[in-house]
């Protein structure tokens, strides 16, 4: 009926596997869920960071640049003075990372269900679409099951609209 339903047990006995280069922080929020098994290379600025098209249509790419650089050049400074397990915390959250995930049906339809909400990260919402659309590759049964994945694709205004919403349910218990 809603997201929250769960499937039968029966979809744990299948699994995937998942091998994904993403940012930082997107890795961050998908390395949150319980049921699944995750596995990563450690952070380092080699992957590189993007910068992201609003950032630069807003005339600060340079400046964004700027400091995906100097967080850089702070962790290879760290590393060189024998710091290397400190060295990851001087990188901005925009530099890559790659990482495995792997879990059973009733998981990746848990995650990609919560993960694909317009409300969500874009770095995360792509990575739930693409990991639902290998999954109906393989299975499109289990894929077509996913019923409240989110695949719209309005502008990137990711929480605006859950703030609205918010403000008008504030609005009216104060009223």
């Amino acid at each position: 009926m809603n997201r929250r339903h769960r499937p039968g047990r029966g979809f744990e006995a299948l699994r995937y596997r998942f091998e994904i280069v993403s940012d930082y922080g997107a890795f961050r929020d998908l390395q949150r869920h319980r049921m699944l098994t995750v596995q990563w290379q450690g952070l380092t600025p080699d992957l590189g960071a993007g910068i992201p098209d609003e950032v630069a249509a807003a005339g600060e790419g340079d400046a964004y640049g700027a400091a995906l650089e100097r967080s850089a050049a702070e962790y290879h400074r760290l590393a060189d003075a024998g710091l290397a397990a400190a060295a990851p915390y001087a990188l901005c959250l925009g530099y890559r990372i790659r990482y495995v995930l792997d879990l059973n049906a009733r998981e990746a339809m848990h995650l990609i269900e919560l993960r694909s909400g317009r409300e969500g990260h874009p770095a995360y919402r792509a990575i739930a679409h693409r990991m639902h659309a290998l999954i109906a590759e393989r299975h499109p049964a289990v894929a077509a099951a996913m019923t409240h994945v989110d695949d719209s694709a309005e502008p990137r205004l990711e929480r605006i609209l859950s703030e609205m919403r918010q403000e008008t349910r504030r609005a009216a218990l104060a009223g």
